[in-house]
């Protein structure tokens, strides 16, 4: 039987875990509900967030890079991580913004079988582009030793939980403030109203004089930049890679709107942290199963729940 803070230690991971998945869950349901367009280079987004966050981690870190080199050896504060943290989202919101002029705009109104195959091929170019220009190499994961002058490099006891990583923590932390403001856009302002009545029924918000077009591209650099994001948070406790677009980025996204429902914002959010525990507790317990039984959650929630925990019939369709 679990102890209590095994328990608690495997909701404090499946959480960590759970919000990487809501930020891509997110990014990927609103540019499918609102555009219904299939992007499968959405883990390139993710592996672009990481390996930018990666460079510019280097690049700021007062210890070496090109501040090091340009004699700023002291800020006050720790560069690296901060810095990333303001660049990579920006960096994936411009991406985002070119993806939908010169990707995803010509496809509109083409078979999804068309959008999936340009999708794809971005998502193979970016990969392969980053082996060329970078390197098949895997990096360390980014995490800074110090974050706002607090020591973020030892764990610390929790009640429950014992000892846990401080830093993952504060990933936990700055993670589900993301999640939160995202979601407040979409309740609370007129782009976020757009966006749900475009995810329920698009063709309707045109029909009613909507000028839901002019807002398309805004949803696809949003949804980009929060998987740059989810990269860079991924980046900062995972090994990085050029296959982890894939690996741990586009299946994931696709499995989470699945659980939560196409669509759905808080379906992704709940379809992200479903999943997250699971894969948690697997990993904790019988990490061999981990995937099998992910897999076969999935599977059983498509025959009891085809439209998700919170997604509507409408949507895809």
């Amino acid at each position: 039987m679990l102890l209590q803070s095994e328990i608690a230690s495997i909701l404090l991971n499946g959480l960590q875990q759970g919000a990487i998945y809501a930020l891509l869950g997110i990014g990927l349901t609103i540019i499918l509900g609102t555009m219904e367009f299939l992007n499968l280079a959405h883990g390139a987004l993710y592996l672009v967030g990481a390996y930018t966050g990666l460079i510019v981690f280097q690049e700021t870190a007062l210890s070496n890079g090109l501040l090091y080199s340009s004699g700023i050896t002291t800020l006050g504060f720790e560069g690296g991580f901060l810095a990333a943290l303001f660049v990579v989202p920006i960096v994936g919101f411009g991406i985002g913004l070119l993806m939908e002029r010169f990707v995803a705009e010509p496809f509109y109104d083409r078979p999804e079988t068309d959008q999936l195959l340009v999708t794809f091929g971005l998502a193979l170019i970016v990969e392969e582009t980053v082996k060329n220009v970078i390197g098949g190499n895997t990096f360390q994961s980014i995490a800074p030793s110090t974050i706002f002058g607090v020591n973020v490099s030892q764990p610390i006891s929790l009640p429950l939980v014992g000892l846990f990583p401080s830093w993952r923590l504060f990933i936990i932390g700055i993670a589900f403030l993301v999640i939160g403001l995202t979601y407040l856009v979409i309740e609370r302002t007129d782009f976020g109203l757009v966006v749900q009545a475009g995810t329920h029924d698009s063709e309707m918000v045109r029909i009613l004089g909507i000028p839901i077009n002019r807002s398309y591209s805004l949803v696809f650099a949003v949804g980009a930049a929060l998987a740059a994001f989810a990269g860079l948070i991924g980046a900062s406790i995972q090994t990085v890679s050029p296959q982890i677009g894939t690996e741990q980025a586009l299946v994931p996204a696709f499995l989470t709107i699945v659980v939560g429902g196409a669509g759905s914002v808080r379906g992704a959010i709940a379809g992200g942290l479903v999943l997250g525990v699971i894969i948690s507790a697997m990993t904790q317990t019988y990490s061999q199963w981990a995937q099998i039984v992910l897999y076969l959650f999935v599977a059983l929630m498509l025959i009891v729940k085809p439209e998700g925990l919170f997604g509507s019939a409408e949507v895809g369709e």
